[in-house]
């Protein structure tokens, strides 16, 4: 075997050009595959990314005015929602589980001498959940039933308000004054904010209580399950607003009368663009590994017809014809798991770069208040495909050694010979 590894050597030694063309068109075709995937995923990525600030299959709905006269009743009605269509959402819709109500209001919070004008938010424990708030072990907790049951007068706060009251101290187990009432945090929630003021949280019912005697309010969230195509959720939506304009007395036409936003919608829309990108990408990188096998292919088949004289010479001094294909379909192998490994290593190492300077630019990113939209993020590659796609490639090489070289020791010596 190492006979036939130095051999082989001296093969490729003696025909560079050869050897680098064969090699090139198998480099380049896994560069471009990886490179192809990576920037697919990077565009993946980064989209999703954006949709894991909430729940995706998060539906809310926001109560407007009436546009469309209604039993009786007159358009320009102002709507507000009630206890009532919780209960509608709770009991009628079964696709429906977490579930909060949301009222607010601005409201001036301080601790001793700092302050700041910051918007107060009533709502319930599947808030959290909802919204994916994050709070720590060690940052306390969110709201829970029981404080929804007893109107307790407790408060979590986002972080950015804690470093604005608290001068950098914990704000866990502290008082601060919302208004002209004292509340207790309980808990601070770390979640980045993409827009808008930091928020504060407090129950529900202590908000209706305290803030919003009327008990009407006009923001409803949810998430459902059991959705998962683009007529279904439609089929959903139709449904949902007929409960709500039965419960509420408007027509379900009226789509003025409540705002509905189904993010669930939204992200399956989302994944087949991605879907569609996706297949893109793959009939381009295909195409591109089928680019590459042809170079192998016709590379090797000018190999073995330059060789068939030496083919000829070989088996008159008694190889047989296995050796010489055993040769041939070896230094095949060679060029295209080398050059294939060199190709692989390339492409993952632009989009590991890519990827390195993409996260050193946001960590630099000076924090703002405005909308953090992200559109590419971590192109990287899974290494099973580029280790499926470079093992395609050997194989190619294989072949396309293997069939001329086949053809060629079924030749005569003597007509082998006698080749140009």
């Amino acid at each position: 075997m190492r006979d036939q590894f130095q051999e082989i050597l001296s093969t490729l030694s003696q025909n560079k050009l050869r050897t680098t063309l064969t090699g090139l068109s198998v480099s380049w075709g896994i560069f471009i595959l990886i490179i192809l995937l990576g920037a697919g995923n990077g565009l993946r990525n980064g989209v999703m990314e954006n949709f894991q600030e909430r729940a995706v299959n998060r539906i809310v709905l926001w109560s407007g005015r009436t546009s469309i006269p209604f039993k009786g009743l007159k358009s320009g009605r102002n709507l507000q929602f009630a206890d009532k269509e919780l209960d509608v959402i709770k009991n009628e819709v079964a696709e429906s589980r977490l579930i909060t109500p949301q009222s607010n209001n601005n409201q001036t919070i301080s601790n001793g001498n700092e302050f700041g004008s910051y918007q107060l938010r009533g709502v319930m424990p599947d808030y959290m959940g909802i919204e994916k708030l994050q709070i720590k072990p060690e940052d306390g907790r969110f709201i829970n039933q029981l404080d929804i049951k007893s109107e307790n007068k407790i408060i979590v706060i986002d972080h950015k308000i804690e470093e604005t009251l608290f001068k950098g101290k914990s704000a866990l187990g502290e008082y601060v004054k919302v208004g002209q009432l004292m509340f207790k945090v309980v808990g601070v929630n770390s979640k980045k904010q993409r827009w808008g003021n930091p928020s504060a949280y407090i129950p529900f019912s202590t908000f209706q209580l305290i803030f919003n005697p009327s008990k009407k309010f006009n923001n409803i969230a949810f998430t459902v399950e059991g959705l998962n195509t683009k007529a279904e959720n439609e089929a959903f939506n139709e449904g949902l607003r007929k409960e709500i304009a039965q419960s509420m007395n408007f027509s379900s036409d009226d789509k003025q009368a409540v705002y509905l936003n189904n993010a669930q919608e939204d992200y399956i829309q989302t994944q087949k663009i991605f879907g569609g990108i996706t297949l893109f990408v793959g009939i381009i990188g295909i195409f591109t590994l089928i680019a590459g096998i042809v170079g192998v292919s016709n590379i090797m088949l000018v190999s073995v017809k330059e060789r068939t004289r030496e083919i000829g010479i070989r088996k008159a001094i008694g190889a047989s014809p296995m050796s010489i294909l055993k040769i041939i379909v070896l230094e095949s192998i060679l060029i295209t798991a080398v050059f294939g490994y060199i190709g692989m290593i390339a492409g993952i190492g632009v989009t590991e770069i890519a990827n390195f300077m993409m996260e050193q630019a946001a960590a630099a990113q000076v924090p703002t208040e405005g909308p953090q939209m992200s559109i590419f993020k971590d192109p990287t590659v899974n290494l099973g495909y580029v280790l499926i796609a470079t093992a395609i490639l050997i194989i190619a090489g294989v072949v396309a050694g293997y069939l001329p070289a086949y053809k060629a020791v079924k030749v005569r010596p003597i007509e082998a010979m006698r080749k140009d």
